[in-house]
């Protein structure tokens, strides 16, 4: 009898052990609202990994993953999520308010909870314009704010892992330091760019169909500028409705000047493009790509970015709106071109 319940014990001791092993998985499921789609898609630079969907919208799946941030795609929308083998997460979504809406149950929810309330603090923060309209003091104490506050809801939250943290406390400076710089960026678009104002220069930028142009020779007309590079998928995007703007507004008062600030490696893809997708309008080739004077002139760190000068040389808007919104033809009907 003793040797029975030993070997009882035995057994219940590695079968006690092995439930206290970790998994080496993700447990991930859960249930979406008004899908957009039939499968999901968690990913990273170096992961991907495909879930299907049911009809009624529940999914389950099992990821072996490296413990990081990656990204939940469901096909129109998506969301950061942390993962990190052993987890058991169980999701809860509707598509109608993703970001509102999305919450997390079991193992690992405290984290990803934390990551969509973190989410929906940054987007709040751009939610109102006014944050960029301020003068420094203010605004200094305001970012003061916004900072004191994040790090509050990562002081609050339970159950994160160290590194994690560290990761967090170094994206809250992060992301405090880029509201700063687009301040500053905004501050000189309202300002050295205002309305009004002379616009800086271009001169002399190669022509595609031959000799240069510079910004003084197309006085007396409107100019819109488009900045972009052949490598840019977003400026590409944009290419349709702009050949649709300058055949509607074809013999107004108004030229559309497209320049490239691709590197001059680059020159020969950039007058293949030009060629084989028939672009119209004046294509020029900035001289020194995102060094060019007009380039840092204009404060363009990213594009595809548009701007319209009037045609005495002054700015109109050193921000337009791009040929895609609805917004550029009441710009142009405004001004009666």
């Amino acid at each position: 009898m003793k040797k029975v319940i030993y070997f009882l014990s035995i057994v219940l001791l590695i079968t006690s052990c092995k439930k206290d092993e970790p998994k080496e998985y993700v447990t991930l499921s859960g249930k979406i609202l008004n899908q957009n789609s039939d499968s999901l898609v968690v990913r990273s630079r170096v992961y991907s990994k495909t879930i299907k969907v049911n009809a009624d919208g529940t999914f389950s799946d099992t990821l072996k993953v490296a413990t990081g941030v990656y990204n939940f795609f469901d096909g129109a929308e998506s969301a950061s999520i942390y993962l990190k083998n052993g987890f058991e997460l169980v999701v809860s979504l509707d598509t109608k308010q993703f970001d509102e809406s999305i919450s997390f149950t079991g193992e690992g929810a405290e984290v990803n909870n934390y990551l969509a309330a973190r989410s929906l603090m940054q987007e709040g923060v751009f939610e109102n314009d006014s944050l960029f309209k301020v003068e420094k003091p203010i605004f200094d104490e305001k970012i003061a704010g916004i900072k004191e506050s994040f790090h509050a809801l990562l002081n609050k939250t339970q159950n994160l892992d160290s590194l994690f943290i560290a990761d967090e406390q170094k994206g809250i400076d992060g992301f405090t330091q880029y509201i700063a710089s687009m301040y500053e960026e905004k501050q000189y678009l309202n300002t050295v760019l205002a309305k009004g104002n002379v616009s800086p220069k271009f001169t002399d930028y190669e022509n595609f169909k031959g000799g240069t142009t510079s910004l003084d020779d197309l006085k007396g007309k409107y100019v819109y500028v488009d900045v972009w590079a052949t490598w840019c998928g977003p400026c590409k995007r944009e290419i349709p409705f702009l050949k649709e703007v300058e055949k509607a507004y074809h013999g107004k008062n108004i030229e559309f000047v497209s320049i490239s600030i691709d590197q001059a490696k680059d020159h020969e893809a950039w007058k293949q493009m030009v060629a084989e997708k028939e672009l119209g309008g004046i294509q020029l080739f900035a001289d020194n790509d995102w060094k060019s004077q007009f380039v840092t002139d204009y404060k363009i760190n990213g594009i595809p970015r548009f701007i319209l000068i009037d045609p005495q040389g002054n700015i109109v808007t050193p921000d337009a709106p791009r040929p895609s919104s609805d917004d550029l033809k009441v710009l142009f009907d405004e001004l009666k071109i």
